[in-house]
């Protein structure tokens, strides 16, 4: 199946449990919207609950980036690049050169 769009969440333990504006539910809920708004919404939501942003050795990223070099994700969102990740290098390296190689257009709402 193509979707329009991946929506991606996470969240690290590290982050602690009374940030609530970082909770999952709310990067959903918050991305879903955002999503409506610019009326896409063939939307696969991912997610990655309790892990760290310093490497990119998540359940969840994995399976967007296999649904990324599938080419079965035309566009792929984030509430904002710390949760992509901590590592500034690594998310540059998907942001300017593993996105763009499969079409998929990154979009960071903050």
């Amino acid at each position: 199946m193509m979707y329009q769009m991946g929506v991606y969440c996470r969240l690290s333990k590290d982050d602690g449990e009374n940030k609530v504006s970082e909770s999952i539910e709310n990067q959903i809920a918050l991305l879903k919207q955002y999503a409506a708004d610019k009326g896409y919404y063939n939307i696969k939501v991912i997610t990655d609950d309790g892990y760290t942003g310093t490497n990119f050795n998540r359940p969840g990223f994995q399976e967007a980036l296999a649904l990324i070099q599938h080419r079965r994700v035309g566009r792929f969102i984030v509430k904002d690049l710390s949760r992509l990740g901590r590592n500034t290098v690594e998310v540059g390296k998907y942001i300017g050169v593993v996105f763009p190689r499969f079409g998929v257009e990154f979009i960071s709402v903050h």
